[in-house]
C-alpha cells in the first residue's frame, strides 16, 4: 500500500490533503512543529504524525509532500532526497489528486475559503458527494476535507507559492485580485499575472466565474476573453458602472435580515431565486452568487441550491460566534488584509449596528505590513476601539520592524498598540463592557485572545 509522508501537516493546507488521501485508503504519516487540533484529528482519522522534524520520519515513504513553510534544508526533505523519494509542493501534487474528478478551483485575494465552503456545503447537501479541500473547518461538517464518491473535485486554489498553477480545472472562481503576499509577489503586475496564468489552465470547455465589481477581476475577464476563454460575470449591481458591463450574474434587493445575515434576490444566468443567508456582509452576498453559479453551470437545481445555502453558518475562524460572556459577544476572523478588514468590520457593523465594536488585529508578516501600510492605517473606521498586536512573523524571520509604526500614522481617535497576546488579554478584560463586541482579527495565533478573554469573562460571571 503506498504511504504518503506530509512535511507541515498540521498546516491548514496539507491537513485537508491528508484527510482526503486517508478517505481515500492511503496510508498518511506527517510531522509539524507542535502539537494542533488538525494534528489531533489527523491522528484520531488514522494518520500517524510526529512533533518535530527527523530525517527517520521519512523512512519508509513512497512519497513526501512539502508545505510551502517548509525549506529546503529541512532534515526529512533533505534525508527524502538523499533516499530517492520524490518530494513535491502542493501545487506539483494537487493536480494528480484531481485527476479524474470535475475540478472546481476558487481563487482570489479574499473570500475563497468562504466562497469554497458554501460549494461544498451545497453540493452535499444535494447529495453529490463531492470531494473537497477548504481552508477552514465547515461548521455543518465539522472538517475541512472530503475525499468524495461523486464526480465534483472543489478545492480552495491558493495563490501563495503559486500553488494554484499546479491545477487543470473545469470551473474558476475569482472572486477578486488585489496585491497581496508581497514575499511572493513584489508587485501589483505579477500578482496580476499569476492569475492571468491561472486562467489559461482551464479546460477546453471550462468556465471562468469571476466578480465583475473587483477591478482587479474585471481585468482578469478582458485578459481571459482575448484568451477566448468562456466568461460568467456576477457582482452586486445589475450593471457595472465603468463601461456599463452588463453582468451574467446579479443580485437585485439586498438587506439585514433578522438572523444577522443578509437576504436578496438574484438572477443566476438568467434564473431568478432568493436567498437567505445566516452569514452576514454584502461580501457574502457575492460569495453567495458565485456558489450558486457553479451550481447551475452543473445543471443542479437552483431553487434547492439557495435553501441548502440559507442553511450555511460558515467556517472556522470566519466571522466564528465563539461565545458569550458578561454580554460580550466574542468573534474570530482570520482577516490579514486591508479589504477583508474592512469586509469583517462591516459586517459586524451590520449585525450589529447599536454595539461597540472592538478590533484586535494581529498583523500577518512583516512583508504584507510594510507593502500595505497606509490602506491597513486606513481600515479600521467601523470600529469603536482598536488594538493591534506585534505583527506575527509567519514563515519571515523576525526583524526589528514594529507594528507600532503603524498605530502611530492611524487617525483612528481610539488606536492603541499593546505587543503581547496575554497583555492584550488583559487589557480587554479590564476594559470590555456588558454590550461590547469583540472581534479578533488574525491570520496567525491571536485566536488564543478570544479563548482567554471568553474564559475570563466566564469566571467573572461565574
Amino acid at each position: 500500500m503506498t504511504r504518503i509522508h506530509l512535511i507541515g501537516i498540521g498546516g491548514t493546507g496539507l491537513s485537508a490533503i491528508a484527510r482526503v488521501l486517508l478517505e481515500s485508503g492511503t496510508t498518511v504519516s506527517g510531522s509539524d512543529r507542535a502539537d494542533s487540533p488538525f494534528v489531533r484529528n489527523l491522528r484520531a482519522a488514522g494518520a500517524t504524525v510526529m512533533i518535530g522534524h527527523r530525517p527517520e520520519y521519512v523512512a519508509g515513504a513512497d512519497l513526501v509532500v512539502r508545505s510551502s513553510a517548509i525549506p529546503d534544508d529541512n532534515p526529512e526533505v533533505v534525508a527524502a532526497r538523499a533516499a530517492g523519494i520524490p518530494v513535491l509542493k502542493r501545487s506539483d501534487f494537487l493536480g494528480n489528486l484531481m485527476a479524474g474528478k470535475t475540478g472546481i478551483a476558487v481563487a482570489g485575494t479574499h473570500g475563497k475559503t468562504t466562497t469554497t465552503a458554501m460549494i461544498a456545503w451545497i453540493l452535499t447537501a444535494l447529495k453529490q458527494d463531492p470531494t473537497y479541500i477548504t481552508g477552514g473547518v465547515l461548521n455543518q461538517t465539522g472538517v475541512n476535507a472530503h475525499a468524495g464518491k461523486g464526480s465534483a473535485f472543489v478545492i480552495e486554489a491558493d495563490e501563495y507559492d503559486r500553488m494554484f498553477l499546479g491545477l487543470r480545472p473545469m470551473i474558476e472562481v475569482v472572486t477578486n485580485v488585489e496585491h497581496d503576499h508581497p514575499d511572493c509577489y513584489p508587485t501589483p503586475a505579477e500578482f496580476q499575472a499569476a492569475f492571468v496564468e491561472f486562467v489559461k489552465l482551464l479546460t477546453e470547455d471550462g468556465t471562468l466565474v469571476a466578480c465583475a465589481e473587483d477591478p482587479g477581476a474585471a481585468e482578469l475577464i478582458t485578459s481571459a476573453e482575448k484568451l477566448g476563454k468562456h466568461v460568467v460575470s456576477y457582482g452586486i449591481r445589475p450593471t457595472v458602472t465603468s463601461g456599463l458591463v452588463m453582468l451574467d450574474v446579479y443580485s437585485e434587493v439586498v438587506s439585514r435580515n433578522d438572523q444577522g445575515g443578509m437576504t436578496f434576490t438574484a438572477s443566476i444566468l438568467s434564473h431568478p431565486t432568493s436567498v437567505v443567508l445566516q452569514v452576514p456582509g454584502r461580501h457574502n452576498v457575492r460569495n453567495a452568487l458565485a456558489a450558486l453559479t457553479v451550481v447551475k453551470l452543473l445543471g443542479l437545481q437552483l431553487e434547492a441550491a439557495a435553501r441548502a445555502l440559507g442553511e450555511f453558518t460558515g467556517t472556522g475562524r470566519r466571522f466564528e460566534i465563539r461565545g458569550e460572556a458578561g454580554g460580550v459577544t466574542v468573534i474570530d476572523d482570520y482577516a490579514h488584509h486591508p479589504t477583508e478588514i474592512r469586509a469583517t468590520l462591516s459586517a459586524a457593523r451590520s449585525r450589529y449596528p447599536s454595539r461597540r465594536i472592538w478590533a484586535v488585529w494581529q498583523p500577518h508578516t512583516y512583508s504584507r505590513t510594510q507593502a500595505l501600510f497606509d490602506q491597513f492605517a486606513a481600515a479600521f473606521e467601523d470600529a469603536g476601539e482598536v488594538v493591534v498586536t506585534e505583527i506575527f512573523p509567519s514563515r519571515e524571520p523576525k526583524q526589528a520592524y514594529s507594528a507600532e509604526t503603524l498605530v502611530k500614522a492611524m487617525s483612528h481617535p481610539s488606536a492603541h498598540f499593546i505587543a503581547g497576546l496575554s497583555d492584550v488579554s488583559n487589557y480587554l478584560l479590564t476594559h470590555l463592557l456588558p454590550g461590547d463586541v469583540l472581534l479578533v482579527l488574525s491570520a496567525g495565533d491571536a485566536d488564543q485572545v478570544s479563548a482567554q478573554v471568553l474564559a475570563g469573562l466566564q469566571e467573572r460571571k461565574a
